[in-house]
């Protein structure tokens, strides 16, 4: 493979970020007024909606720290990511840490924490800023949480779980497959013993109990025991999910230096990507039933911004990790329709939901759902995981020499 073809992949990801993506969101999405961010931005970047989504807030404190601490320490992002963590720290949670699901503009709180992925993405943004800061507060914070989502995530909605307790007890991959990535966020505040016992479990979780080998799937939701259960919430398969998972397994393998495991991420990415492909129109379906029943989810035929960031990540990762062919042919297919379809080069960053034709059914650059992280972290790790791909392509053409 040319080096001069890699090289201009690398560049296009890293132009798109730097010169696109993160200005869209540092013109937008700053409120000068109550502090932290808009995150519902029309085509064009102006504020359609005020509520702040808790998740979404955190989420954008951590690219901009980590914009900060693994590209350049430019004071207006690290200035930015203040902004919008000040803004959390003093409206965020509530008086037993849980973190909000939703403010008001003002920081008054709108939902209840009944949703943990707050939480999750509030220890990531604080552990990076701590990163960036050193402030010892950061640091506090995201340690606490991180104990606090422990401490809940066997009853992650607690009280405002809407089920009838016992009926159909069911666990979410949505959760340990956080944890995968979460754990090595905050590493270097947790207390190494900790560390590999989360990355274990999220490893056992993953690998060992969503994912069915006789399906060659990662189910969204099995039983107690890690079985399948024959209902709407039990048959679904939500391929984005098992694609970005797969490079946080990847990740923590290749630390542990775990060939096997990585190659059976990939085994596992290329099935999923088998079956998940829209064979008439392209892209990744978004949600699917295993027995090819209609899925309960109106939008299961969409074609959505992250799912096809986050699965070049993992090719992109698969294949520096191993040289597998499989994966770099998947990647150009899968680069190919990604971006002929979300970027959005007239008024700058992505569209988020396209139809099952790839043309755009919401010409929304933020939301509820979409804000300042997929887009951003998926261009880094791409254009960063093509940078090692030309390095470890230099090095075989130096040692073939």
């Amino acid at each position: 493979m040319e080096l001069e073809k890699l090289r201009s992949y690398a560049n296009l990801y890293k132009d798109n970020l730097l010169e696109d993506v993160v200005p869209f969101w540092m013109k937008n999405s700053p409120d000068p007024e109550f502090g932290g961010y808009f995150t519902c931005l029309d085509r064009e970047g102006n504020v359609y909606d005020t509520d702040k989504f808790v998740w979404l807030q955190c989420r954008q404190v951590w690219c901009f720290s980590m914009l900060y601490n693994r590209v350049e320490r430019r004071q207006e992002w690290l200035d930015l990511a203040i902004q919008g963590a000040e803004f959390l720290k003093a409206y965020g949670r509530d008086s037993e840490g849980n973190w909000y699901f939703s403010l008001s503009r003002e920081g008054k709180p709108l939902v209840q924490p009944y949703n943990i992925f707050s939480d999750c993405f509030a220890t990531m943004g604080f552990g990076q800023l701590y990163q960036a800061t050193g402030n010892k507060e950061y640091g506090e914070i995201a340690v606490a949480t991180f104990h606090n989502i422990l401490r809940r995530q066997d009853n992650p909605k607690g009280k405002y779980d809407k089920l009838f307790p016992g009926t159909r007890p069911m666990q979410s991959f949505s959760l340990p497959m956080i944890l995968s990535n979460l754990v090595m966020e905050v590493q270097h505040l947790l207390k190494p013993e900790l560390v590999e016992e989360t990355i274990q479990n999220a490893i056992h979780a993953v690998m060992d109990i969503f994912y069915q080998p006789d399906l060659g799937l990662i189910l969204e939701n099995v039983d107690p025991d890690g079985n399948f259960v024959d209902s709407f919430e039990g048959r679904i398969t939500n391929p984005g999910h098992g694609l970005e998972s797969m490079w946080f397994i990847m990740d923590l393998a290749k630390r542990s230096s775990d060939q096997a495991l990585i190659q059976k991420t990939i085994d596992i990415s290329l099935q999923t990507l088998e079956y998940s492909w829209d064979q008439e129109h392209g892209g990744i379906f978004y949600f699917l039933d295993v027995k090819g029943n209609p899925p309960q989810q109106l939008e299961w035929d969409q074609k959505l911004w992250w799912v096809h960031v986050e699965t070049m990540i993992t090719l992109l990762k698969g294949y520096l990790y191993t040289g597998d062919q499989r994966c770099w042919d998947w990647y150009e297919k899968v680069h190919a329709y990604t971006w002929a379809h979300f970027p959005d080069p007239e008024h700058g960053e992505w569209f988020g939901y396209l139809n099952r034709e790839g043309k755009p059914l919401l010409t929304l650059k933020g939301g509820k759902w979409k804000g300042c992280f997929h887009v951003p972290r998926g261009l880094f790790q791409c254009w960063k995981t093509l940078e090692a791909i030309v390095e470890k392509k230099k090095v075989e053409a130096l040692q073939e020499a």
